[in-house]
C-alpha cells in the first residue's frame, strides 16, 4: 500500500525492488488513472511509505503531464528530443561501464586458459617421464577400485573418460578374441586380465574412450592413455 501524493487512501501497486527504491505502476484508489512513480518500501511497524523522486540527470520521473492528448505534435517531438539529450550521459557511463567490465573479462579469461596450458604442459612432462601410470599398467598392477578415482589423459594431455559417450559410469571393454565383456571397475578388470582377456574387441584392441560432454569416441592404444589419482 502507497499513500501520500498518489492518494488519500490506500493505492494498488505491483513493486519491483532496486536497493529500498522501486519504480511503481500504481493507481489510485476508484479510479482508473495509472501513475508510474518512485516509492520507499522502508516504512515498517505500521508507517506509510513516502513518496521519493527518481533522480535522473536533468530532472525527475513524474514531471510529464498526464493529459498528452492537449499536446501539438511539434511539442511531444521536442520533449522526447529533450529526453533523448537527457538520456545521453546516461548512455555514455553505460559503455563506459560495460568496457570496464568487458576488460576485467579478458584478464580472467587470459589467467583461465594460462593455468590451462600451464596444466596440459606439466601433464605432458610427467608423462614422457614416465611418472605417470597407463591404463595397461592400472589394469595389470591395480586388484580393485572405482575407474571414478582416476582422472585419465590422452598423451597430448586432453582429458577423456573410459567407455561409451553419454553413459552414466566409465567401463573398459576386454575380449577373449570371440566375445566382449565390460569391465565396470578394477577388480573386474583384474579378473579379465587374470583370464587372459585382452583390452579392446575381436580383431580391434585397445581402449574406448570419449571427451567428457560430448559424443567424440576413439580407440587408442592402452599405452597411450594416462591415469592419475584423481584429486
Amino acid at each position: 500500500e502507497v499513500s501520500g501524493d498518489v492518494g488519500e487512501g490506500g493505492v494498488a501497486a505491483c513493486l519491483e525492488e532496486a536497493q529500498y527504491r522501486v519504480l511503481a505502476l500504481v493507481h489510485v484508489r476508484n479510479s482508473t488513472d495509472l501513475i508510474n512513480t518512485a516509492v520507499d518500501k522502508r516504512g515498517q511497524g505500521g508507517k506509510k511509505g513516502r513518496q521519493l523522486p527518481l533522480a535522473l540527470p536533468g530532472g525527475t520521473i513524474g514531471e510529464m503531464e498526464d493529459d498528452l492528448t492537449a499536446l501539438a505534435d511539434g511539442e511531444i517531438e521536442a520533449r522526447v528530443q529533450a529526453l533523448r539529450e537527457r538520456m545521453r550521459p546516461v548512455q555514455v557511463e553505460l559503455d563506459r561501464l560495460r568496457g570496464e567490465r568487458d576488460v576485467l573479462g579478458t584478464e580472467l579469461r587470459r589467467r583461465t586458459r594460462l593455468a590451462s596450458m600451464n596444466a596440459r604442459r606439466d601433464l605432458k612432462l610427467a608423462m614422457r617421464a614416465g611418472e605417470m601410470a597407463t591404463v595397461a599398467d592400472l589394469v595389470a598392477e591395480s586388484p580393485g577400485g572405482s575407474l571414478e578415482d582416476f582422472v585419465f589423459n590422452l598423451k597430448t594431455g586432453g582429458e577423456v573418460r573410459l567407455g561409451f559417450p553419454g553413459a552414466r559410469s566409465q567401463t573398459i571393454a576386454f575380449t577373449d578374441g570371440r566375445q566382449v565383456a565390460q569391465a565396470a571397475d578394477l577388480a573386474d578388470s583384474a579378473r579379465f586380465y587374470a583370464a587372459g582377456w585382452e583390452l579392446g574387441a575381436p580383431g580391434k584392441p585397445g581402449v574406448r574412450v570419449h571427451f567428457p560432454g560430448t559424443r567424440t569416441e576413439r580407440l587408442v592404444a592402452a599405452e597411450e592413455v594416462f591415469a592419475r589419482p584423481r584429486a
